[in-house]
């Protein structure tokens, strides 16, 4: 079977995603600990703390997700399409449009929270339907979504440690 419609061939990536994205979401604790009364004073720092949040621990749900051995392409499929439910109402909320920092130019804020959000929610969705249907590139597709969530996590936990201090 192709790589792109089975979990197996994707445990390596998996496993080494999952370490990867913890560890920066564990410093992304750590940089919300030592800025907190910054972050919680100002408007909207701390919805782009959740976003950078949600953003990092996304790669790691998808991972174990990826990691769980035997498990029917259904499952897999299912369990993609539950973790897109769940992130993108957050992720919607977190980037909409009053969301936007008046500070923070519009196309900075697009490239740092609408486009990571938007293809880290869903392309999950994608993959899971091109899991069961064997088109659309299958898992092909969370490489991608984890990529842009690690992009935007970490460009929004660099302005959250550093930048709202200047």
């Amino acid at each position: 079977m192709d790589a792109a419609y089975a979990a197996e061939p994707w445990s390596d990536f998996a496993a080494g995603m999952a370490g990867a994205a913890a560890a920066l979401a564990g410093l992304l604790f750590v940089a919300v600990s030592i800025n907190i009364r910054t972050i919680l004073s100002g408007p909207g720092i701390a919805g782009r703390a959740a976003l950078s949040l949600i953003l990092l621990a996304l790669p790691v749900f998808i991972s174990l997700a990826l990691l769980i051995p035997g498990q029917p392409d259904v499952a897999l499929a299912i369990e993609l399409l539950v973790i897109s439910a769940v992130t993108v109402p957050s992720l919607g909320y977190l980037v909409r449009p009053a969301a936007h920092a008046a500070e923070q130019p519009l196309l900075s804020w697009v490239a740092t929270n609408i486009v990571p959000a938007a293809v880290a929610a869903l392309a999950p969705v994608v993959a899971a339907i091109g899991l069961l249907t064997e088109s659309l590139g299958g898992l092909y597709w969370l490489p991608a979504a984890v990529a842009l969530a690690l992009v935007g996590g970490l460009v929004n936990a660099w302005a959250l440690l550093v930048e709202i201090l200047r």
